[in-house]
């Protein structure tokens, strides 16, 4: 995973909105393309930013909180 939490939720919204502008024909066909982000934010892993070496996941993201006993 290479998407981080505030990268997937703007992601979900561009998505949603191209989607939805798309489906009530207000935008042409091709905002359809907003499915793409609302992929990549559902997954949490973007093929461009795989092959540009980004990575918007934090350290913190990636430590899961211990129980305590």
């Amino acid at each position: 995973m290479n998407i981080g939490n505030l990268d997937r939720i703007i992601r979900i919204i561009i998505g949603a909105v191209l989607t939805y502008l798309a489906y009530a024909g207000i935008l042409g066909p091709w905002a359809y393309i907003g499915l793409i982000p609302l992929f990549t934010a559902i997954v949490g892993w973007c093929p461009l930013y795989a092959l540009l070496g980004i990575q918007t996941r934090g350290l913190a993201e990636d430590v899961k909180p211990q129980k305590k006993r």
